[in-house]
């Protein structure tokens, strides 16, 4: 395993340890905990901690400290994957592979679990016991809550709804995904280089990394859910086709949108040349995020 491979699978095992741990001393409330932890702990490529801890480290932070942030970010992520299935929203009975948080735990669980788990969040990175400089946790926190609401990850959940038995434009599917999908993956790595006090050039290298990744990410999804097989993905294929809407398959055909892929991956790597061998890992992440079959 190379050094920026072993750097990636350090981070991805702390994250899982972290996660494990981070309620265990709290007093039961029926099945709230249960309901927040079968989500949580159900696998998934944990990207987005991993992005968090790894521009930390290329921006001389120091990945421990920043723990609680990356699963800070694992959290809302999650929350968000819990209300996203529900009845309500795309009503899926598959997740992971696993049955969905509201089958399992009923409607409102899920709903209270989704919450509790975007109020942790926060809870965990203003704790006084991160040992962080203030104005860095701030920031961090800051720029998540900003990623993570109507301005971000919320107001994408929007778009996509109203887009449902649509037909939306390009520009309107691109604004849907930057905010839906790419918010958080970009705020991941703005959290990083923050909390490790990273230069101005640095915190916009890795944004803009992070923007044409998470666009590439969004399109590569979009692929999969047309070509993709459900029992490797672990959730419903052609869901989107389902809900009528308009995706970046349906408006530029496979074999553009494979093209496109391609195009962003490669931008989004060339954004972190300023950070010469040291960026070698993220670059590998991109590499392996656009190829991958689920």
């Amino acid at each position: 395993m190379s050094m920026e491979n072993q750097h990636l699978e350090a981070h991805r095992l702390r994250v899982e340890e972290w996660l494990r741990n981070c309620f265990q001393d709290r007093e039961p409330r029926g099945d709230l905990y249960d309901a927040m932890r079968y989500s949580l702990l159900a696998g998934g490529k944990r990207i987005r901690p991993v992005f968090l801890l790894e521009t930390c480290r290329i921006c001389g932070g120091d990945p421990e400290a920043a723990l609680p942030f990356a699963g800070a970010i694992e959290m809302i992520h999650t929350y968000s994957l819990i209300h996203d299935d529900l009845p309500c929203m795309d009503d899926d009975d598959l997740r992971r592979g696993r049955p969905t948080n509201h089958k399992v735990y009923g409607e409102a669980t899920a709903v209270l679990a989704g919450d509790a788990l975007l109020t942790a969040a926060f809870e965990f990175m203003l704790d006084p016991a991160v040992s962080l400089p203030p104005e860095r946790v701030l920031d961090a926190a800051g720029v998540l809550a900003r990623a993570a609401g109507g301005q971000g990850m919320v107001g994408g959940q929007i778009l996509d709804m109203a887009g449902e038995g649509h037909s939306l434009g390009l520009h309107e599917v691109e604004e849907l995904q930057k905010l839906k999908t790419g918010a958080l993956i970009a705020a991941a790595t703005e959290i990083g280089c923050a909390l490790a006090g990273g230069t101005a050039e640095q915190r916009q290298a890795v944004r803009r990394y992070a923007e044409r990744l998470g666009l590439a990410f969004q399109i590569q999804d979009d692929i999969l859910d047309v070509v993709g097989d459900e029992a490797t993905l672990g959730k419903p294929v052609g869901s989107d086709a389902k809900s009528e809407k308009n995706t970046f398959v349906t408006l530029k055909g496979l074999e553009e949108c494979r093209e496109l892929v391609v195009k962003l991956t490669q931008d989004a790597v060339g954004a972190l040349s300023c950070f010469g061998a040291e960026g070698d890992g993220l670059c590998q992440l991109a590499e392996s995020l656009v190829n991958r079959e689920k």
